[in-house]
């Protein structure tokens, strides 16, 4: 297992990652700590994890935790492009030049300009609640209006979209994401920006593979973090679909650690 990074690493990918900060504010997925965050409440963080090893006998996550529902951030991008596929798989074509040119920075990236284009385009939040019906989520919820960022979901609901990406194998057959979708949706979150790999990647070995997404989001009224990430690990040959959700963090910084203190221990 690898070992913890130092708080200076941390702080460190953190600060990459603010740069990206400012390009939620419009679209009300994430907002800067209020004037008064001083006498905001104290952080009280909570977090909760799933894992599934794809190459055990069972298919039944354990879960750590309460497993409430959390703000989805930026990991429901994996969900919006799921979403996408599907209707192309319904309509018998490939991704457009267009679609592909919004979908790769969306995951790689995390870019939000692009998620704003393909969360119209699936039909915003009942778009996202039919293709997950398809997909086998049962506790996921779209957010307002162009608000994608503010996804109700579940690490457990989590476990069940990486499923459809990963394993294929679920009960709704031809409506599930044929091949081509699955590899293409791992191809991106295995080429995730160097620093936007944080996260479930804390609980694979050093150079293991690692496909992932992560999200983050500072709460308008409190000013403190919810910070997320979902994807695939493989510790000791094993496969691992891991799902961490969290929130009530004080900073960024804080999230992360905690993000990945949880994933290493249940996957551990």
């Amino acid at each position: 297992m690898p070992s913890h990074p130092s708080p200076t690493a941390v702080r460190t990918r953190a600060g990459a990652l603010l740069t990206s900060v400012a390009a939620l504010v419009s679209l009300g997925a994430l907002h800067p700590a209020p004037a008064a965050a001083a006498s905001a409440p104290a952080a009280s963080p909570h977090a909760t994890a799933a894992v599934l090893d794809l190459d055990g006998a069972g298919r039944t996550p354990v879960v750590h935790g309460k497993d409430s529902a959390y703000d989805t951030a930026s990991i429901v991008k994996v969900d919006i492009l799921a979403a996408l596929l599907l209707r192309a798989q319904d309509a018998g074509r490939q991704l457009t030049a267009g679609e592909r040119g919004h979908a790769e920075p969306m995951i790689e990236r995390s870019d939000n300009t692009a998620a704003n284009a393909l969360w119209r385009q699936i039909g915003q939040a009942s778009g996202l609640a039919a293709a997950n019906k398809r997909l086998g989520l049962t506790s996921t919820t779209g957010g307002p209006g162009v608000k994608w960022g503010l996804t109700r979901t579940t690490a457990t609901d989590q476990i069940r979209l990486l499923r459809a990406v990963f394993d294929g194998d679920t009960k709704s057959g031809s409506s599930a994401l044929n091949a081509d979708s699955r590899s293409y949706l791992r191809s991106l979150m295995s080429k995730v920006v160097p620093e936007q790999t944080w996260g479930v990647s804390a609980a694979g070995g050093s150079g293991t593979p690692r496909a992932l997404k992560n999200g983050w989001l500072q709460r308008n009224t409190s000013g403190l973090w919810d910070v997320n990430s979902v994807g695939q690990v493989t510790v000791k040959g094993h496969r691992y679909l891991v799902a961490v959700l969290s929130n009530g963090s004080a900073s960024m910084s804080d999230g992360i650690s905690l993000v990945e203190r949880t994933a290493r221990q249940a996957v551990a």
